[in-house]
């Protein structure tokens, strides 16, 4: 298990670090000047090269990521220049809305995709398994920017049943639901798809007969042996979806204007801000591979094959 853990862990800090050469290298290739983007345009050209000695931009460049390797080693972000407070304190105050997003599409994905989907690989050919395929077909197909539009055609436009923009916090969930639902279609088109064809690989396993020679019910070996078996993939699937969308789905959080971390990604690559883009892009790929490790962890403990090594 420590052995597990230190490997892990290893590998979060590499990734990290990978993402942290990537981000300032892409950033430093975008074309723009930080100076001139931080700056009025009628800024004279001493204040441009006063902005540049102040951002660090007038060091080379192997100078700069070394500077910004060390804040992060020490847990500095860096501070914003386009909020001009701490990047770790802009992200945090967009964080919830995006976890707000993530907790409300996530709920709404298993509570539809895991039954739906164990259903269908159960009854194979029948009226269920036949809405499943198509809801997975149409899922998978349509774009995010078209539902996004549908959604708020039909929901707020036409019969006013929902807000068409803004964010109020966790529980007020009437301002979540149409995102949600912009965000969650597809992924739950997937887990559909997933689940229904693990369910069927699994119940034409050996073991499965055998189960049934034993004398077991079709509850007890659906559920027993087949059930646990076919989740790992979905719960795999699920995993990768949810770090995604924490990264900050800009589509969704621009579409539907919600203050959280995809749009305020977008604000600051427009505006150069070279601290808070590069600050961001770690803190998500550290959120993306963590909940990689957990969704590990949660399938070595289903299936007691998979050993934590």
């Amino acid at each position: 298990m420590v052995k597990f853990f230190t490997k892990r862990i290893l590998c979060l800090l590499l990734v990290v670090w990978i993402v942290s050469v990537l981000a300032f290298v892409m950033m430093r290739l975008a074309p723009g000047d930080a100076a001139v983007m931080a700056l009025p345009d009628y800024a004279s050209e001493a204040q441009i090269e006063a902005m540049r000695a102040k951002l660090g931009l007038d060091k080379p460049y192997i100078t700069q990521y070394l500077m910004y390797l060390g804040n992060l080693l020490k847990g500095d972000l860096g501070t914003s220049v386009l909020y001009e407070k701490p990047c770790l304190d802009v992200i945090m105050e967009r964080l919830p809305a995006t976890l707000s997003v993530t907790i409300v599409c996530s709920a709404l994905v298993l509570i539809i995709s895991i039954p739906l989907g164990i259903i269908a690989g159960v009854n194979k050919g029948g009226p269920v398994d036949f809405f499943a395929v198509l809801f997975a077909l149409l899922g998978q197909s349509m774009s995010v920017v078209w539902i996004c539009v549908l959604l708020l055609l039909l929901c707020s436009v036409k019969h006013n049943w929902l807000p068409s923009m803004g964010y109020n916090g966790l529980f007020d969930v009437k301002y979540l639901i149409m995102p949600a639902i912009a965000m969650g279609y597809k992924m739950c088109a997937g887990m559909v798809r997933m689940g229904r064809s693990g369910m069927i690989d699994v119940l034409n396993e050996d073991y499965i007969t055998c189960a049934y020679a034993r004398g077991l019910s079709r509850f007890e070996v659906n559920c027993k042996y087949a059930f646990k078996n076919s989740i790992i993939p979905v719960i795999t699937l699920f995993g990768m979806d949810v770090a995604a969308m924490l990264a900050g789905a800009v589509i969704i959080e621009t579409t539907f204007t919600i203050p959280g971390i995809g749009s305020m990604l977008v604000k600051a690559v427009s505006n150069r801000d070279y601290p808070l883009t590069q600050s961001t892009l770690v803190v998500t790929a550290a959120m993306f591979a963590i909940v990689k490790q957990v969704v590990d962890i949660v399938n070595a403990f289903i299936d007691r094959r998979m050993k934590l090594n």
